[in-house]
C-alpha cells in the first residue's frame, strides 16, 4: 500500500519531500533556491509511481547542485526571448552594423522559423531543419551561417541567465560555410576602371579603393583632417555607418521612415574604429597625392557654387551639398562604374582584394601588408592560390633567362 505523508509532520527546511497525495498521484517537492521576492523557490513534480517521482526529484537536486535549474516564471518562447535579447541586451552593447545584422537574422529567419517553440524545449534538430530550409529556399550558406551564429549568441545569453540549462546550437551541426575565393581584378581591368572613374564625380574615391584596398566604410568616413598631402600619409580613424531613419512627420505620411520628407537620423554618421588593426596610417603614392589635390580643388569649387547650401563638416567625399556619401548610393555607383569600364561584374570588396594581391606580388612583407589592409589576423592564406602561381611563373621566367642553354638556332651569329 502506498505510504502517505503523516499529518502534522513536514520535512526539514530546504529538504526534498516525496509523498502520495489524496489525488492518487505521487508528488515531490524540491527547494532549488530563492525567488526574486525572497521566498523559497520550491519546485513540484508528480508521477504515477514513487520510483518515477524519486527519479524526478533526484534530477532536480542534481540540477540545483550544478546551478542549471531554469529560473521560475512563465516559460520564454523563442520569439519572446530573441526579441528581448536583440533589443535590450545586444543593442546597447554592440556596434550599429552588428546589431543591424542581428535584427535581420532575428526578424527575417529565426522568428518565422523557430519563434513558436518554447525556449526550454528547442532541440538541435529544430535548428538544423531551419538551416536546411533556408538553403533550399535559396539563402546563401553565409546567410544561413549568420542566422545560426546569431541564434547561438542569443541562446548563450539565455543559458548564462539560467532561462535554459543548455544551448542546443552547440549540439546542432551548423551549415557548411564555403570560403569564397579571392578574385582580384587584373592590372588591365584596374586601369580601365580608373579611366572610367576619371570621367565621374568623386573619382578619387575609386582610386583609393583600387590602389590602397580601403574598405567602403573607411573611404566614406575620411575627413580632410585625416589626410596629410604634404607628407603623403592618410590615417584611418573611423568608418561610415549606414544611415538609419525615424519618422519626423506630425501626421503619418504612409511611407517608410527612409522616404519620409521629415525623416530624422537616429544614429551618428560614423563610428570610431576600435581595433588597433583598423586604426592605421597609410602611405600615399605620389600619383594618389596628385589625384587628391585635384579632388580638393574641385570640392572647393563645388563649395563656392553651393554657397549657403553647403554643409561643411570636413568630409573628403561628399554629395553636391557637402553631406557624407550614403553607402547604398556608393554601392550603386560602383556597379555603374563597372559597366562603364566594360569589366566583369564583381563586388565592391573585390577592389580591396585587388590591392592586397598587388602588394603581395610586389613582395611587400606580410606584416606590412597586414598593416596597410587593416587585417587583425593573417589573411595571407586567402590569397595563396592567386599569388603563388604568379610568383612561380615569375621565378620560372628568371630561371630560363639565366640558366637555360640556348639551342644552336637561338645562338647569335658568330657566337661559340
Amino acid at each position: 500500500m502506498p505510504r502517505k505523508r503523516k499529518e502534522g509532520t513536514r520535512a526539514p527546511n530546504g529538504a526534498s519531500s516525496i509523498y502520495f497525495g489524496t489525488d492518487g498521484s505521487w508528488h515531490g517537492r524540491v527547494t532549488v533556491g530563492v525567488r526574486d521576492d525572497g521566498k523559497p523557490d520550491r519546485r513540484h513534480v508528480r508521477g504515477k509511481s514513487e520510483v518515477e517521482v524519486t527519479r524526478k526529484v533526484r534530477k532536480l537536486e542534481q540540477d540545483r547542485d550544478a546551478g542549471t535549474v531554469r529560473k521560475p516564471g512563465r516559460p520564454w518562447t523563442v520569439e519572446r526571448w530573441l526579441t528581448h535579447w536583440v533589443e535590450n541586451i545586444a543593442a546597447p552593447s554592440v556596434s550599429e552594423n552588428t546589431i543591424a545584422g542581428y535584427r535581420v537574422a532575428v526578424r527575417v529567419h529565426l522568428i518565422p522559423g523557430l519563434g513558436a517553440h518554447r525556449l526550454d524545449r528547442l532541440e538541435p534538430e529544430h535548428v538544423e531543419k531551419l538551416m536546411q530550409k533556408m538553403l533550399r529556399a535559396g539563402s546563401a550558406p553565409a546567410t544561413a551561417h549568420q542566422a545560426y551564429r546569431t541564434l547561438k549568441t542569443a541562446l548563450n545569453e539565455a543559458v548564462r541567465r539560467k532561462h535554459i540549462t543548455e544551448n542546443p546550437t552547440l549540439i546542432a551541426k551548423p551549415p557548411k560555410l564555403v570560403e569564397e575565393e579571392v578574385e582580384p581584378y587584373s592590372v588591365e581591368e584596374v586601369q580601365r576602371l580608373l579611366i572610367a572613374a576619371a570621367r565621374q564625380r568623386n573619382s578619387a574615391r575609386w582610386a583609393l579603393a583600387l590602389a590602397l584596398g580601403l574598405r567602403q566604410s573607411e573611404v566614406l568616413g575620411l575627413k580632410w583632417a585625416d589626410v596629410d598631402l604634404d607628407q603623403g600619409v592618410l590615417r584611418i580613424r573611423r568608418g561610415r555607418l549606414r544611415p538609419k531613419y525615424a519618422h519626423g512627420c506630425q501626421v503619418p505620411c504612409g511611407r517608410k521612415a527612409g522616404y519620409c520628407r521629415d525623416r530624422i537620423t537616429v544614429h551618428p554618421d560614423t563610428r570610431d574604429t576600435k581595433s588597433r588593426a583598423g586604426r592605421r596610417p597609410i602611405g600615399l603614392p605620389d600619383e594618389l597625392v596628385a589625384i587628391l589635390r585635384r579632388h580638393r580643388d574641385v570640392q572647393a569649387a563645388e563649395r563656392a557654387l553651393a554657397a549657403s547650401l553647403w554643409h561643411e563638416a570636413g568630409w573628403v567625399f561628399t554629395d553636391e551639398t557637402g553631406r557624407p556619401l550614403n553607402p547604398n548610393t556608393d554601392y550603386h555607383r560602383w556597379k555603374a562604374l563597372v559597366r562603364a569600364a566594360g569589366v566583369r561584374d564583381a563586388r565592391l570588396h573585390d577592389a580591396r582584394h585587388t590591392a592586397a594581391t598587388a602588394l603581395l606580388l610586389l613582395g611587400v612583407p606580410d606584416r606590412i601588408v597586414m598593416g596597410i589592409m587593416g587585417w587583425s589576423s593573417d589573411m595571407r592564406r586567402r590569397y595563396q592560390h592567386v599569388t603563388d602561381p604568379m610568383l612561380r611563373d615569375a621565378a620560372d621566367k628568371v630561371g630560363r633567362l639565366l640558366w637555360e642553354v640556348p639551342t644552336a638556332a637561338e645562338r647569335p651569329a658568330g657566337g661559340e
